[in-house]
């Protein structure tokens, strides 16, 4: 007899739905709101312990990592939680508790419109 059970996904409520945060700055000027946002983000980003957990939860297998497995990046486990609340409210992360651990990802959709965000304008053949 198994005693592991497979735990059904939930999705994250509307509330904490991931928002992409705007169109290629080559495309047309920001609104005050998509600027905002944008610079919510990037601030997130400055700080080199948040790019780094950032970075540890992107590229962990299968797009998530527990709170527990999250290696030494230099600072206590409360900072370390700090820090991901703040890249949390950024839209950069979304998180998702199981029992006692907290999980978090990246959603893709902010991965790819942060690329978008910097891609060089496409030239006209």
């Amino acid at each position: 007899m198994s005693l592991t059970e497979s735990l059904p996904l939930i999705e994250p409520a509307a509330s904490e739905a991931v928002e992409p945060c705007c169109p290629p700055l080559t495309e047309r000027t920001f609104t005050a709101e998509e600027a905002e946002r944008t610079a919510k983000m990037f601030k997130a980003l400055g700080d080199p312990v948040r790019l780094r957990l950032f970075s540890a939860v992107a590229s962990h297998e299968g797009g998530e990592v527990c709170v527990c497995d999250i290696g030494d990046v230099g600072v206590s486990q409360p900072t370390v939680s700090h820090h991901l609340k703040k890249l949390k409210e950024a839209g950069l992360l979304t998180s998702e508790r199981r029992g006692t651990w907290v999980y978090y990802r990246v959603e893709p959709s902010v991965v790819a419109a942060m690329g978008r965000l910097l891609a060089p304008p496409r030239l006209s053949s």
